[in-house]
């Protein structure tokens, strides 16, 4: 199975062993998923068909789409994605905090995601 990463970030190594992939156009995946004003349900709809346009003319995929992001677009985005025919999917992680002390006593708290699957919108 093959999952296009429709997310601001880079899928991580477990991902890519499940079948996550990068669009070739990357930057325009980022910048449709960058908010710096609140935007209205307009600018939703258009930056969700916009982002389903990516994935079906510019990359020509028809299958599951990893997405993440902004909570309040993602029920556009998942629209938008079955409006051209493909399956959004959210990954799944297990998270756990992990401390390590440094030799001079200070401790730093970090977080692992550990990815286990994914959840299909």
């Amino acid at each position: 199975m093959t999952i296009l990463n429709l997310t601001q970030h880079k899928a991580n190594a477990a991902q890519k062993h499940a079948g996550v992939f990068e669009p070739a156009n990357k930057a325009i995946v980022e910048e449709l998923l960058t908010f710096t004003t609140i935007p209205s349900k307009e600018d939703l709809h258009r930056r969700a068909k916009a982002l389903a346009n990516v994935v079906s003319k510019f990359e020509n995929h028809r299958g599951s789409v990893m997405i993440g992001g902004a909570p309040y677009l993602m029920p556009y985005l998942e629209d938008a994605l079955s409006e051209v025919g493909c399956r959004a999917v959210y990954a799944f992680s297990l998270r756990e905090s992990v401390e390590e002390t440094l030799e001079d006593g200070t401790t730093i708290k970090k977080s692992v995601f550990t990815h286990l699957g994914f959840v299909e919108a």
